[in-house]
């Protein structure tokens, strides 16, 4: 940990100072810049990234309220401030959500997909009197239903397991 010149040994300082030990040389913050690297978040750019991860997550949660309207949102946030925690264990959060995001579409896209074509199927069996084609527009209904009921969950748990993670400042996995 960095300590001022003037400071007691035996002291630690309350914040984590911008360093540039990482890199050769003693190089200003904006120089770091201009080479695309970045010195340490402080104690302050810390704090403000793990609220902004608070609420990230909380707007999640609050989507499954509003019928999804509000999932939306919480992208664009973590898009918006991704970069700002590059190199720090808070980026685990941001890719954490921005990966939860996009593969809960995806999966309730497919399942979504089987439900269309399957009640597609169901009206074709009717309209031919075909019970065969019936029985197998049943089945992938169901199997929509429990990819979508799958999902749901999943999205859920992954929300709740980053949040617990984000509230005990580690990163996840």
């Amino acid at each position: 940990m960095n300590q001022s010149p003037d400071s007691n040994s035996n002291e630690r300082l309350d914040y984590q100072t911008p360093t540039t030990e990482p890199f050769v040389g003693t190089q200003s913050t904006h120089e770091l810049a201009r080479q695309g690297q970045r010195p340490l978040l402080t104690q302050q750019e810390q704090r403000s990234l793990v609220t902004y991860n608070h609420v990230t997550y909380l707007l999640y949660v609050v989507s499954y309220f509003t019928a999804g309207i509000l999932w939306i949102l919480p992208i664009f946030m973590n898009y918006a401030k991704r970069r700002e925690a590059d190199g720090t264990w808070l980026a685990t959060h941001f890719d954490w959500q921005i990966k939860t995001f996009w593969y809960s579409i995806v999966f309730f896209f497919i399942g979504s997909m089987l439900i269309l074509f399957a009640l597609g199927g169901l009206g074709v069996s009717v309209m031919a009197d075909s019970g065969n084609l019936a029985i197998g527009s049943i089945v992938l209904t169901g199997l929509g239903i429990m990819i979508i009921a799958f999902t749901f969950i999943w999205h859920l748990y992954r929300i709740v397991r980053g949040w617990i993670a984000l509230t005990d400042n580690r990163p996840v996995p």
